[in-house]
């Protein structure tokens, strides 16, 4: 979720009761009786102890804008949104950037900041979600004391890849943390715990009335690391043989593919790289990913549940916004596994392509071969584009 500010995707979840403020225990002396604890469940030592301190809300929220500030600038937010609109996921009066600010603002109960090392808890918390929200973040000071992850979460080669990591990482923090607060209940065996977390958490959300609000597209996006995540550790932590270890470095998910069917990631499905040859006037490029394309195709088919459709048989994707006069145009390279997948996504999310455009603005859904593939193109952008006879095309680069 590159647009989502790494360093304050903090305790969306675990956040999402509120009870009335109480008196809150003093902060450090909170952090250092959940030191054993957390360092039990994660497997690892701090190196050196975790420091915090806590926040005024106006100081959270003024660090929030300076995030999303270095993180989500407005040429990048308008690159995204250009997308996203052209794709048919986000309307017109949206924007992220506040969109997200009122997100994180009213869900942040603490959150660990990676540039000084320190934990921070929000005041007027109730005493008992802000031990579970720091739980939460004292895994990620962990983390940030065994992995970079400064490099990690300022890879600009794909959002998928950067979602992906980000997933694993939440979704450590999210399953240790559970596990630290209910510590007589084995969750990590327990198939009816998980089963009923997916539930509440969506309808913990739905409760907090911005995040109720936001497109499906920012909704999913929010949820994903925290859910699928978690499952993802879940899985590794019973089923992949490497109970033992932590998906870092090497093991860590290329894919949000890879984190939404383990098996995939088991045998080694990696995601193809889509390289679209020169066209002028690029706005922005990225690539959607599973979890975003099933997004797309839940809106598209009408379905409320992304996460409950069946794989899509991803094997990798490039989309392209490109400035024009009469306005923006979107190119979209999708490749599949084979050609059942490419065939249930054309009867999908493909049925839907002609009703998108808006005035001035047409579409169109090419079926492909790429490198070896099926594949599709998707094309929205003004009628006059004087790139319709000849649309910029892609390949399939070799594997690294």
């Amino acid at each position: 979720m590159k647009w989502l500010p790494a360093a304050v995707a903090i305790g969306l979840l675990l956040a999402a009761c509120r009870g009335e403020p109480e008196r809150v225990p003093d902060i450090q002396v909170m952090v250092d009786s959940l030191r054993p604890s957390v360092e039990r469940a994660v497997g690892l030592h701090f190196r050196t102890a975790p420091r915090a301190e806590m926040r005024s809300r106006d100081q959270v929220h003024a660090y929030l804008e300076a995030k999303l500030d270095a993180e989500l600038p407005e040429a990048k937010a308008h690159g995204i949104e250009t997308a996203y609109r052209l794709l048919g996921l986000l309307p017109d009066s949206v924007h992220l950037r506040p969109l997200l600010l009122d997100l994180l603002s009213e869900q942040v109960v603490g959150y660990y900041d990676a540039d000084s090392a320190m934990l921070f808890g929000v005041a007027g918390s109730p005493p008992e979600q802000l031990r579970l929200v720091l739980a939460h973040e004292m895994v990620h000071a962990l983390q940030g004391q065994y992995l970079p992850l400064d490099s990690i979460f300022h890879d600009l080669h794909s959002n998928d890849r950067l979602s992906a990591a980000q997933a694993i990482l939440e979704g450590q923090a999210t399953f240790a943390s559970l596990g630290i607060y209910a510590p007589n209940r084995d969750i990590a065996h327990n198939d009816e715990f998980w089963s009923l977390y997916h539930e509440q958490v969506r309808e913990q959300q739905t409760s907090m009335p911005m995040f109720s609000r936001a497109p499906m597209i920012v909704r999913e996006q929010l949820i994903f690391p925290y859910v699928s995540g978690a499952d993802f550790m879940h899985w590794w932590a019973t089923q992949s043989g490497h109970a033992d270890t932590v998906p870092y470095g090497p093991r860590m998910p290329a894919s949000t593919e890879q984190v939404l069917h383990p098996d995939r990631y088991q045998r080694g499905d990696q995601p193809l790289t889509i390289v679209m040859d020169t066209t002028a006037g690029v706005i922005y490029q990225d690539v959607l990913g599973e979890m975003e394309a099933n997004v797309l195709v839940a809106a598209r088919t009408g379905s409320t549940r992304p996460d409950e459709l069946p794989a899509l048989g991803w094997g990798g994707d490039l989309y392209r916004v490109v400035d024009t006069p009469g306005g923006p145009a979107l190119v979209w390279y999708l490749v599949f596994d084979d050609v059942m997948s490419a065939q249930r996504f054309q009867r999908g999310a493909g049925s839907a392509t002609d009703s998108l455009p808006g005035p001035g603005y047409r579409a169109r859904l090419d079926t492909l071969t790429l490198g070896g593939h099926p594949a599709i193109r998707y094309v929205v952008a003004p009628a006059g584009w004087a790139r319709w006879p000849e649309l910029p095309l892609a390949v399939v680069a070799p594997a690294r």
